[in-house]
């Protein structure tokens, strides 16, 4: 009878132990993250390996692609607001309605073709490896944002096709 409570007892002390350093860990980790540089292109530098002469040139790219990027997004803004206010007014004219969202999918292309540009640009200023899977992921989380909602709308699967 003593034994299983000693042992049950051990056990106790072990799990405490380990949730206890795997909360301090964890906790350590995300003070680290949170108290590092407040740079928003770090994750850059750690991720793709960059040198400070690359992430300087990258920096310049991404200062002066900024405005453009903002405008942008002010103008989808606007468009989207002036979307939403033709529907809730009822201005339920197809022809309105339409031409507002083709306005809104124009700006749209308009900017995603920009930001694939911009993201070419940056891949030229990394070394030929790291520029090269850096753009692979750019354009994975930019062109395939919609891709998953495509694929259930659709109803095809094409990761099942992918294993032939």
């Amino acid at each position: 009878m003593r034994k299983p409570a000693v042992i049950l007892a051990v056990a106790l002390v072990v799990a405490a132990a380990v949730f206890g350093g795997a909360y301090y860990c964890a906790h350590y980790a995300c003070v680290e993250q949170g108290a590092t540089s407040t740079d928003d292109l770090d994750w850059l530098r750690m991720e793709f390996h960059v040198s400070d002469a690359d992430l300087a040139r990258i920096r310049e790219l991404h200062d002066g692609y900024l405005p453009k990027c903002s405008d942008n997004c002010t103008l989808i803004a606007a468009k989207k607001r002036e979307l939403a206010q033709a529907v809730a007014a009822g201005t339920n004219t197809t022809a309105t309605l339409e031409r507002l969202r083709s306005e809104v999918a124009a700006l749209r292309q308009k900017c995603q073709s920009e930001m694939l540009a911009h993201f070419e640009e940056v891949s030229r200023a990394m070394p030929p490896e790291q520029g090269q899977r850096y753009l692979a992921e750019m354009k994975r989380i930019t062109m395939g944002a919609h891709e998953k909602v495509e694929q259930s709308m659709s109803g095809t699967n094409h990761a099942a096709h992918d294993q032939h």
